[in-house]
């Protein structure tokens, strides 16, 4: 009994730290919506050029989003008409590194793995995007797939409706679609995925990547098995890899655990199967495995390990990853509650609407009630 009560301990201290950025995702998904012109995106992430997917690895690597909290902003961009490998750039480059991880990265491990770590990023969210590309043109003969502006359930009042609102009108526009239009679309598999994400996480202990000590190619492949499906935020993940590295993980080893696990885990693997589909899912994480390993094997062999060691910290404490406050605690709370009021309208949907067709006054608009 102490056991599960202390795995679900653990499982909610993982979530607390998770949820202020999740709810930032959705904020800034909303935000975009009801703010940004629809052109934006047309203009510069759609279609199946290189352009719209470095534009999308520029855009996503400041951004201070986990690998949680990216998820509504990237299907609100698709929603909104990016391509999807601008989506899949944004997907890649944006959990990995961000502002806060930078300064963190830079305190903790100093300069050279805080210049490496947003480089890294930003080149294999560009792989990963023109790679989704290349396997989209192939898969020309799906050409009947819906058009996301079209077709989405989020797109609303897109077209011209958004123009001509105020500003308190646009913003209640992004709170409505952020925190309740998102949260219904994913909600679902975000906490499958976080709740398996968590007890992968609790279960897994730090000190199993010390058994493979000094072996660099061996221990990038263990890092990569254990870091895809859990979850590791990119600043949260500094600690790990400083005590790593202490234990005798080489440098490029702790940078593949610094890129993978911030960039991949079950909930994204989840959303972006179902969003962006199985072959979009392979290539995404194809374009993870091998940048990470690429960039892990250039760091231990083409660069001196002294330029990441000399800077470790033996204290691996990180003030940005203490125990969970009231602040956490309360972002916890605000996500459980636009949870179940997703799921209480979905519930209402689904009785509303197989109650009877014949409802002139149905307010669920299913699919099949839908005229566009």
């Amino acid at each position: 009994m102490e056991y599960i009560l202390g795995i679900i301990k653990a499982v909610a201290d993982i979530i607390n730290e998770m949820s202020p950025y999740l709810l930032l995702g959705f904020l800034l998904a909303g935000l975009m919506h009801a703010f940004i012109p629809g052109g934006w995106y047309a203009k510069y992430l759609s279609g199946h050029s290189l352009r719209s997917v470095f534009n999308a690895a520029l855009f996503g690597v400041p951004l201070p989003l986990c690998s949680c909290g990216v998820l509504p902003t990237a299907m609100s961009l698709r929603r909104e008409g990016a391509g999807k490998g601008a989506v899949t750039s944004f997907l890649i480059a944006t959990p990995q590194t961000g502002v806060d991880s930078i300064f963190a990265t830079y305190s903790l491990m100093g300069l050279p793995f805080a210049i490496v770590r947003p480089i890294t990023a930003f080149l294999t969210g560009i792989a990963g995007g023109a790679l989704v590309n290349w396997g989209s043109a192939k898969a020309k003969s799906h050409s009947s797939l819906p058009n996301p502006l079209q077709h989405s359930p989020f797109t609303g009042e897109r077209g011209g409706g958004l123009s001509n609102l105020t500003f308190s009108s646009r913003l209640l526009t992004a709170l409505r679609y952020g925190f309740v239009e998102m949260m219904q679309d994913i909600g679902k598999w975000l906490v499958i995925g976080l709740i398996v994400a968590g007890l992968i996480t609790v279960l897994v202990p730090d000190s199993f990547f010390a058994i493979f000590k000094d072996n660099t190619l061996l221990s990038m492949l263990l890092v990569l098995c254990i870091s895809i499906p859990m979850y590791i935020c990119a600043t949260g993940s500094i600690p790990i890899a400083v005590a790593l590295m202490l234990k005798g993980l080489t440098p490029g080893a702790a940078l593949v655990m610094l890129m993978a696990g911030p960039a991949c885990n079950v909930a994204s693997l989840l959303v972006v199967n179902k969003v962006l589909g199985k072959r979009t899912l392979l290539l995404y994480l194809a374009a993870i495995i091998a940048g990470a390993v690429l960039s892990g094997v250039a760091i231990d062999q083409l660069l001196p390990r002294e330029w990441f060691t000399d800077h470790l910290m033996l204290n691996t404490q990180c003030p940005q990853c203490s125990t969970a406050g009231w602040f956490e605690w309360l972002c916890t709370g605000v996500l459980a509650l636009l949870l179940l009021n997703a799921l209480r309208l979905r519930l209402t949907k689904k009785s509303c609407c197989c109650e009877s067709h014949r409802e002139e006054h149905c307010e669920c608009h299913c699919q099949h009630h839908d005229k566009g």
